[in-house]
């Protein structure tokens, strides 16, 4: 066997070896009719039925007139990439998607975590629950002074209000957790992104906050 020969034949079982290696696929969280890979804390303890319901692989979330609850994954994750759409099927309202989720009921019913606002119109805010993430001087909200429990001390701004299309219609979210890095996108745009945040892994939550909205497409790929 020339020298040549085992060349090819060492560089070619190393490119094999590397492409036979286990590589990250999606993971589906939302399945086609079963609410399995999460768990539930709804504040009033009223039956999880009331609140969540699964069909088609379309998760509706019954927040309107109820009082308000969390779905959290059974899972913990760190550094990922999260997708999924939600749509308002009836009038716009408020919704988040909490990442980094550890202690039970931090703030309210929320975990501690970072939440990525969903609200009609402010999709992509970062709202701190217990966790924190740098931005731009830019994005820090305005508080009243006079107000000591402005809630808005733990809101940082995103960098566009206009990405979301109108009631009814589906939008997709991208969330990327990169060593403490935070990108947003929504339909497409960035829509905010920070670094060192405070928390760096936990459980993924949507929350159920005095309206009906809707999800589907929840998947998330590990990294």
């Amino acid at each position: 066997m020339t020298k040549l020969t085992s060349l090819f034949i060492a560089t070619f079982s190393l490119l094999l070896a590397a492409c036979s290696e286990p590589q990250e696929e999606w993971i589906t969280l939302l399945n086609r009719n079963d609410l399995s890979n999460w768990t539930f804390d709804i504040k009033d303890g009223s039956p999880i039925e009331e609140t969540y319901s699964i069909k088609n692989g379309v998760l509706s979330v019954f927040g309107a007139g109820k009082d308000v609850a969390v779905i959290r994954t059974k899972k913990d994750f760190s550094n990922f990439e999260l997708e999924y759409e939600w749509r308002w099927p009836n009038e716009p309202g408020n919704s988040g998607c909490l990442i980094f989720c550890s202690t039970p009921r931090e703030r309210n019913v929320w975990p501690k975590s970072l939440e990525i606002q969903m609200a009609n119109g402010n999709a992509g805010d970062f709202i701190y629950i217990g966790e924190t993430i740098e931005v731009t001087e830019a994005q820090v909200a305005q508080t009243d002074p006079n107000n000591p429990k402005d809630w808005r001390v733990r809101l940082r701004h995103n960098l566009t209000d206009d990405s979301e299309k109108p009631a009814g219609e589906w939008n997709h979210a991208r969330i990327i957790s990169d060593n403490g890095n935070v990108s947003v996108y929504v339909n497409g745009e960035l829509v905010n992104k920070g670094w060192n945040a405070t928390g760096r892994a936990g459980a993924i939550c949507f929350q159920a906050e005095k309206a009906d909205v809707q999800y589907r497409g929840i998947k998330i790929l590990p990294r």
